[in-house]
């Protein structure tokens, strides 16, 4: 393959790649919009077509999901308190993501779902709102709309970009030219670590381009958050945090184990579309339990909470002595470990974090989180007593001190529009 792509060209070969799995993907959105899983306006927006800026100058920020569009929050607010008369498109893969920034109701910020990887929807984006900086957050580095960028004469930034070993592996086998090309066309890039720096110049961004590394998972307005009334002692406050599926029964069946130790579990599922399916899991377990969809917040004699809403994670790291991270265990990479850090939860986590190795690793040596597996999950949560929980609160905030670098990299991105 590696050979066929440097031979016919490697965008080109992407592109009728993209080409072929168009239709699919056009119709999937179709489906999801069906199912009320997207907002209306999805296939178009898909396609490139959404509504145009309300100012003279735009911005078009792209973020893959929930996570990533959150991290990029704080960048955001300060570029809008600087130019308040931007205009700013985000862009996002999922509906889940879009509606949280919906929610937000930031003045001149519009939401929307990001268009699919060809030059014909990338390019109406870039002809209909006329960006003067693209920028990208984490690893979303799309050969099509990068090349779109460059066609339009738009400046591209990367922050908090992420490139794992195994991924670097994987592009330097099967398209290294792709990745090589895609990457020529950044401007700037801001890595969320060393590894991830050194594998993107190896994979062949210019080292002149290579900014300062930050976490912007790090970047989270503790002081800024709200807050709920603390009904049950923190200590005695279980949180499952971005949950997939199969991991909601195995921590409440841990948590069923461990009310000696707990008193109330707060469910917060990845993807709040998914409601009704956690709901059926608390239910069969025989507990009773509070939904926070239906206005409700966590209460002293009910064991269960379902937190099923978007942009509230800072209420329930904030009440919460003890976290587990989901998507850690299964082969999903794991959530962030930052923002319970910085809330001062103790950190639990599965065997799979691979997307954040070296925070991780930090902790690890720090004793900032316990690491286990399905089986050994009960007993591990049984131990965390509350001088337990105070003390690796502790160290994971050592092991991951927060940054204050978000109005730097705000000022870089100004800079790049105003040269635009």
């Amino acid at each position: 393959m590696c050979v066929l792509v440097a031979g016919v060209g490697a965008l080109l070969f992407y592109r009728l790649l993209m080409g072929a799995f168009a239709p699919f993907l056009v119709a999937a959105t179709l489906v999801q919009r069906l199912r009320g899983r997207v907002a209306g306006g999805a296939v178009w927006q898909r396609l490139g077509v959404s509504a145009g800026p309300t100012g003279s100058e735009s911005l078009w920020l792209h973020a893959a999901s929930n996570g990533e569009v959150t991290s990029a929050r704080g960048i955001l607010l300060e570029i809008l308190q600087t130019r308040p008369d931007l205009s700013v498109l985000v862009t996002a893969n999922t509906g889940t993501a879009v509606a949280l920034v919906k929610s937000w109701e930031l003045p001149g910020v519009q939401a929307a779902l990001a268009p699919l990887d060809s030059l014909g929807s990338a390019g109406r984006v870039f002809r209909r709102w006329r960006p003067a900086a693209l920028v990208v957050v984490e690893n979303e580095l799309w050969p099509a709309r990068l090349a779109a960028a460059d066609k339009a004469g738009v400046p591209v930034a990367v922050i908090g970009a992420r490139m794992s070993a195994r991924s670097a592996q994987r592009w330097v086998r099967f398209a290294p030219h792709l990745m090589r090309r895609t990457l020529q066309r950044v401007t700037f890039l801001s890595a969320q670590d060393q590894g991830s720096a050194a594998r993107l110049v190896d994979l062949g961004l210019p080292v002149a381009r290579l900014g300062p590394v930050v976490m912007l998972k790090a970047q989270v307005a503790v002081s800024m958050s709200p807050a709920l009334p603390q009904v049950v002692p923190r200590d005695r406050v279980l949180l499952a945090a971005s949950t997939h599926p199969g991991e909601e029964a195995m921590i409440v069946q841990a948590f069923a184990k461990t009310r000696a130790r707990f008193d109330l579990l707060i469910i917060a599922p990845r993807h709040p579309r998914r409601s009704a399916e956690v709901a059926g899991v608390i239910t069969a377990a025989g507990f009773a339990f509070a939904r926070r969809s239906d206005g409700a917040a966590p209460q002293a004699g009910v064991p269960v909470f379902l937190a099923d809403t978007l942009g509230e994670m800072a209420l329930w790291y904030r009440m919460s002595g003890v976290t587990v991270i989901g998507g850690s265990f299964a082969p999903l990479g794991g959530h962030t470990p930052y923002e319970p850090a910085a809330f001062g939860s103790a950190i639990l986590h599965g065997p799979h974090m691979e997307n954040f190795a070296a925070p991780v690793a930090a902790l690890a040596q720090m004793r900032g989180a316990l690491a286990t597996d399905r089986a050994g999950l009960g007993l591990a949560l049984a131990g965390l007593e509350k001088a337990q929980q105070t003390a690796m609160a502790a160290a994971a905030r050592s092991a991951l001190p927060p940054e204050d670098a978000t109005d730097a990299l705000a000022q870089r991105l100004l800079a790049m529009v105003r040269r635009a």
